[in-house]
């Protein structure tokens, strides 16, 4: 016999919750023929806004047999074929999905915009000379990190995790080198999709699509 219901629950005060946006519209005309010149002017604004983490994205994965799987990553860079990068242990979760079956989804959602970019496309490894620039930007204790968390694997406490910090840190010293299995990949787009927020659940919604002759621009029912 299951538990009796507390007297308020998360899950029944979310029924009544409403937002209705409000704060601008989206037309084929506001937006940029290329995608990456779009999702850079999309990510300017968010940045003059203070969007917390305004390049934070949650990226999907999926095994080989299609079981699929989602975090939050940290995106360090748009190229101009509108391929964003983010950076990984190889080792992940995540990393051996990519390997596995090297397609993903990526999604930005600025709350306090009311937008959001949906990304869908392959993944490209990025090249050991990109990586080792990026790797050499990032603070110290980061470097070391990459070097003591065995991602996404068991450990049996935090205590271990330590320790391999420490012994990094004494091995290394300031100046930790990238380690193997640390690098980066590129999503690589066959199709964006632009999302503002409108009255009554009757959204804008934009999607570029990727063909032999370019992209194009259509629009999709709300």
């Amino acid at each position: 016999m299951s538990d009796p219901a507390p007297h308020h629950r998360a899950s029944d005060a979310i029924l009544a919750l409403r937002h209705d946006f409000a704060s601008a519209t989206l037309a084929e005309g506001d937006v940029h023929p290329d995608p990456a010149h779009q999702l850079d002017a999309w990510l300017a604004d968010a940045l003059a806004s203070q969007v917390n983490e305004p390049n934070a994205m949650t990226l999907a994965t999926a095994t080989a047999d299609g079981r699929p799987s989602a975090r939050v990553m940290l995106v360090r860079g748009i190229d101009h074929d509108a391929a964003v990068r983010f950076f990984t242990n190889y080792e992940s979760r995540k990393g051996r999905e990519l390997e596995a079956n090297p397609f993903a989804a990526g999604l930005f959602f600025w709350s306090e915009l009311e937008r959001q970019v949906r990304i869908e496309g392959s993944i490209e490894r990025l090249p050991d000379a990109d990586n080792d620039a990026y790797f050499a930007t990032r603070p110290l204790a980061s470097r070391l990190g990459a070097w003591a968390s065995p991602q996404s694997q068991p450990i049996a406490s935090r205590a271990v995790l330590d320790a391999r910090e420490a012994d990094a840190q004494a091995r290394f010293g300031a100046d930790p080198p990238r380690p193997p299995h640390w690098g980066g990949f590129r999503l690589v787009p066959t199709r964006v999709e632009l999302w503002q927020g409108r009255p009554s659940r009757l959204h804008d919604r934009l999607v570029y699509t990727r063909g032999p002759s370019g992209w194009t621009i259509g629009r999709l029912a709300p």
